[in-house]
């Protein structure tokens, strides 16, 4: 039996190495598109935060929270290379979702 995730949590970019966002959602394909609309955040609409580059599947609220929390005090270079490991290319993944 496979478990649907609960809760997502995600990492975009402005560009490759640039300014990074992290949050947790429930529905990825509509919060990315209200990032890439502008009103995701003050903060991603500021800096043209749009291009998703990392996201992670969780199937409690408390695991994807925890995990949110623990990556935001992260050093910037532990960000990039958990980037760089499974998207060395910085693609933007929204693609790969609303498909």
């Amino acid at each position: 039996m496979q478990i649907e995730p609960y809760l997502w949590v995600y990492i975009l970019a402005s560009k490759r190495n640039g300014t990074l966002y992290i949050g947790v959602t429930g529905n990825p394909a509509r919060r990315i598109m209200a990032h890439r609309e502008g009103s995701g955040s003050a903060f991603t609409s500021k800096y043209k935060i749009t291009r998703l580059v990392h996201i992670e599947a969780y199937s409690s609220a408390e695991a994807a929270l925890i995990r949110e929390k623990r990556l935001k005090n992260w050093r910037r270079a532990w960000k990039i290379a958990l980037i760089e490991e499974n998207n060395p290319q910085w693609n933007d993944l929204w693609y790969d979702i609303i498909k």
